[in-house]
């Protein structure tokens, strides 16, 4: 019979005996062990995803171990700040406390949302939203602009609400492209109603203001006056409006110095911010 063999090398003896070999704990193979997540400093203004909710939004403080998100409508949600909890421009990273800096507020867009710094323009949706006329597109861009751009939505104008018929059924609106549709004057029992009432399904939504024209959408108070004019049924609205503000008979003029009055959703009435956010919202929200 062979004799027994050691289980201990020399290299292993101590002063004492042999020594006791240390073994990790971890027993994963190197390639099985997921590779560390790049750490980013939770900054205030920061947008990142907590994959497990879905839940998207700007870094607004950081403290205890916690980062509160402020997503794009004003909803606050505290996440834990564990590793890998986090997707930053769809990469997994570990967020972790700035240093030596106070939680400070994000900045907003001019129209109150979470201002996203250095963000791309996504790529144009299939959807659209339309609006009625030039000076429309033009004030929701000045005030929607960044947002728009963010979600990928493009907007473009109507030369009357005449038209719409034909542009809807040109559009086809569907559950990848929906359409969204702002009107000028639209109170019940107008032709504007009637036309809207003859184009709305499932995936195309026209909502309105109940202004004669976007101009009224502005508030008196942006542009240093106590209220709009009445002007005389049967005369040209703006044109009216020039006259009785004392302002050159020039629409185009007046628009752009009205235009330049409005530097966020302060300025504007709350029946024309309560309608874009609802067709923003409409375009973007993700088909059954």
């Amino acid at each position: 019979m062979l004799p027994p063999v050691s289980r201990h090398h020399p290299s292993d003896e101590g002063p004492s005996g042999p020594r006791r070999r240390l073994y990790s704990p971890d027993l994963t193979p190197p390639w099985k062990k997921p590779k560390p997540a790049p750490e980013v400093p939770a900054e205030p203004g920061l947008v990142v995803e907590e994959p497990g909710t879905g839940f998207c939004g700007a870094v607004v403080r950081c403290e205890a171990g916690t980062v509160t998100l402020e997503d794009r409508f004003g909803k606050h949600r505290v996440f834990p700040m564990e590793p890998r909890g986090f997707l930053l421009e769809g990469r997994v990273v570990t967020l972790v406390r700035p240093t030596g800096q106070a939680p400070v507020r994000p900045s907003r867009t001019a129209s109150g949302s979470v201002a996203v710094p250095g963000a791309r323009a996504r790529v144009a949706r299939a959807g659209r939203i339309y609006v009625e006329g030039r000076h429309d597109a033009e004030l929701v861009e000045r005030v929607w602009g960044d947002d728009l751009r963010i979600e990928g939505v493009v907007v473009e104008y109507l030369e009357g609400v005449d038209d719409l018929p034909a542009v809807v059924a040109d559009f086809a609106p569907g559950p990848d492209a929906r359409l969204g549709v702002l009107v000028d004057h639209l109170v019940p029992g107008s032709k504007e109603s009637r036309i809207a009432a003859s184009v709305t399904s499932d995936h195309a939504l026209v909502v309105g203001h109940p202004y004669i024209d976007v101009w009224e959408a502005v508030k008196p108070s942006a542009l240093g006056i106590t209220a709009w004019p009445r002007v005389p049924r049967g005369q040209d609205w703006k044109t009216g409006v020039c006259r009785a503000l004392g302002w050159p008979e020039n629409t185009g003029a007046a628009w752009q110095h009205i235009l330049s009055r409005v530097h966020s959703y302060r300025d504007l009435e709350p029946e024309l911010l309560g309608r874009v956010e609802e067709l923003i919202d409409f375009v973007t929200a993700p088909h059954s």
